[in-house]
């Protein structure tokens, strides 16, 4: 469960992801993409192509 208080900062992935990726892919993304640590207390925002 996500709480606010907790959310050090938030960091927004630019262009399109894809999501099929599951959590794992996305885990390595934040490693190589971000060079952070995804368990740290940010939260990494992703989009799809399909943004409405």
């Amino acid at each position: 469960m996500l709480n606010e208080v907790s959310i050090d900062r938030v960091y927004l992935a630019c262009g399109a992801t894809d999501l099929r990726k599951s959590i794992d892919g996305l885990a390595v993304l934040v490693k190589e993409g971000f060079e952070l640590d995804p368990f740290t207390s940010c939260l990494f925002v992703f989009c799809n192509r399909k943004r409405k």
